[in-house]
């Protein structure tokens, strides 16, 4: 992956409905020569998917929280089907520490999010969660082609 490469990546994170021409004029390259490289990094995985990012305040979810979960044991099914199935849980992760898990959860107001963790507790095998609530964001950011050390990574 070059700095071409790199360039486009953040063109269409900004904005993934970019056409090809414009995202050629960007790099100074051909429409053709652009769509090839989108190809490729496609191809290779760079580019996972093309999606829409959606604003949670206008869609009623403004509130974010963060919920550190102890089960019984590692992860059952039970405990993966229930977070699969709400929509409300955005992320899962299994962590190193104190908790087992870490939920990242995006509901509309504190009492869903109290309904929220209720129903968690008719999970088999969860044993306690802590919780903390977002109360503002000042960075969000997906994954990117960031500098490492002020300077671009090299290529694969």
């Amino acid at each position: 992956m070059d700095d071409i490469d790199r360039t486009l990546i953040g063109l269409l994170q900004e904005d993934a409905s970019r056409t090809y021409a414009d995202l050629a004029a960007a790099v100074t390259l051909s429409t053709g020569a652009v769509h090839e490289r989108v190809r490729k990094l496609r191809q290779r995985g760079v580019i996972l998917r093309t999606t829409v990012d959606l604003d949670a305040k206008v869609l009623g979810r403004p509130v974010i929280a963060f919920v550190l979960m102890e089960t019984e044991g590692w992860i059952t099914q039970a405990i993966r089907q229930a977070t699969i199935e709400d929509p409300r849980v955005e992320d899962l992760h299994t962590v190193a520490g104190e908790a087992n898990f870490v939920l990242k959860v995006r509901v509309g107001d504190p009492a869903e999010l109290q309904r929220f963790l209720r129903s968690l507790y008719d999970v088999a095998g969860v044993r306690r969660t802590r919780t903390l609530m977002v109360l503002d964001t000042y960075v969000d950011r997906r994954p990117g082609v960031a500098p490492v050390n002020g300077e671009l990574s090299p290529p694969d």
